[in-house]
């Protein structure tokens, strides 16, 4: 009889051992890192209208799905700037902590305050730069005892290179490195909650629109009600 090799008693040890976490919307809080204006000149890894619109949907999370938000920025006064005034216009009564030298947003203790009295275990964050601010923070946030979730469409640096390698050193972290429509899935669970269809198509449609693009189609045909020759034909 044939034993099973080592390698294989590993593999299966492992799958055994996985749990799948998930996002939970009443149990997750926003951070808006040093989404800051001078300093979204220095993400280079995507383009620059793309990045925008990537920054702005992060930012928008916390009005979709009524998440709390903390914003912080590094050192605004100089060149890295102020966050743009639509998140903070979004977040009035959000704490915007100023940080004036802590290159880590956790080394600084008002900021450190707020994610913990917030009391929420997951946390979400995207910001510039990839490497230092989102990296830095994400890697404390997880030695602090939290789940971590970084939109990687939500952060930027100045090279793919930098960027591939700091999402890989957060991973081994045990730092969730996902995508936007990857964080708004999970915390919509189902097209028929609240929020649902209702809320989460118009945010597609002007943050991902692709998907935009698929809603505008469908509506089109049920609205238009005719089939083109050739189309009823198709598989």
């Amino acid at each position: 009889m044939k034993l099973p090799s080592v390698s294989c008693l590993l593999l299966a040890n492992t799958t055994l051992a996985f749990t799948n976490e998930r996002l939970n919307k009443n149990d997750s809080l926003l951070l808006i890192l040093d989404l800051q204006e001078g300093l979204y000149q220095v993400a280079r890894d995507w383009d620059h209208a793309t990045y925008r619109q990537n920054m702005f949907a992060h930012a928008e999370l916390g009005r979709v799905f009524d998440l709390p938000v903390v914003m912080t920025t590094s050192a605004e006064t100089g060149p890295n700037g102020p966050l743009p005034g639509e998140f903070r216009q979004w977040y009035p009564d959000a704490p915007l902590i100023k940080r004036q030298g802590e290159v880590n947003a956790w080394d600084n203790a008002e900021f450190r305050e707020a994610v913990i009295a917030a009391n929420k275990s997951q946390i979400i964050v995207g910001g510039i730069t990839t490497d230092v601010c989102v990296a830095f923070l994400a890697l404390s946030l997880r030695e602090a005892g939290y789940s971590v979730w970084a939109n990687v469409e939500a952060s930027g640096t100045t090279t793919e290179l930098i960027r591939d390698t700091s999402n890989d050193r957060m991973r081994h972290a045990g730092v969730n490195v996902i995508s936007l429509f990857h964080i708004v899935c999970e915390l919509m669970r189902d097209w028929r909650n609240t929020p649902g269809a209702k809320e989460i198509f118009p945010y597609l449609d002007q943050y991902y629109p692709v998907y935009g693009s698929l809603a505008r189609a469908h509506r089109g045909a049920v609205n238009n009600g005719t089939v083109v020759p050739g189309e009823a034909d198709l598989p």
